[in-house]
């Protein structure tokens, strides 16, 4: 009988050469990893941007038709997010909610958004809500600003917003300018 006196297994050369394959590869696979993630959260931000603007546009088709009650100057928009969620009184024994709940920005984790006002209002600078952004100074995937654009990816001056286009679903008023 011939006793074989082979080694079988792999040596430590092998075992640095396949582990350094392996890391070159995972660094590789890291950004493109990295880049999807904030993908998905810009995809969340803009589902969640939408949401709001619906709700928006809820409220100030109410307040046109005359169906709840806002103040003077507001032109028909709300004067936060809260008042989408709390709901306003319609009648004299019934609430109107317009969003059950104020979305999570995906950027931040939090429940806080930059309300922005009509431009062209009369109560330019705060007073009533036009649109939302989110709050981070983080850049998106195209170079800009989160906090610089909303849903239609307009740019936008913290505090005001510029008007919505004249499309189906979206308000425009007819603010009295103050020269």
């Amino acid at each position: 009988m011939r006793s074989h006196n082979k080694q079988v297994g792999t040596t430590l050369l092998e075992l640095i050469i396949a582990a350094s394959i392996l890391i070159i590869l995972a660094s590789a696979a890291s950004p493109v990893l990295r880049h999807t993630i904030v993908r998905q959260k810009e995809t969340e931000l803009r589902r969640s941007l939408r949401e709001m603007q619906t709700a928006i546009d809820r409220y100030k088709d109410t307040a046109d038709r005359g169906l709840i009650r806002v103040e003077l100057g507001s032109e028909g928009y709300p004067p936060d997010l809260n008042t989408l969620v709390n709901g306003v009184a319609v009648g004299a024994n019934s609430r109107v909610r317009f969003l059950r709940r104020i979305p999570l920005d995906p950027m931040t984790g939090r429940r806080e958004w930059g309300p922005a006002c009509d431009p062209d209002s009369t109560s330019w600078g705060g007073g009533n809500v036009f649109d939302v952004y989110s709050t981070p100074r983080a850049t998106a995937l195209d170079s800009t600003r989160y906090s610089e654009k909303n849903l239609e990816g307009r740019r936008l001056v913290p505090g005001c917003s510029p008007r919505w286009p004249s499309v189906p679903g979206h308000h425009e008023s007819n603010p009295t300018k103050i020269v």
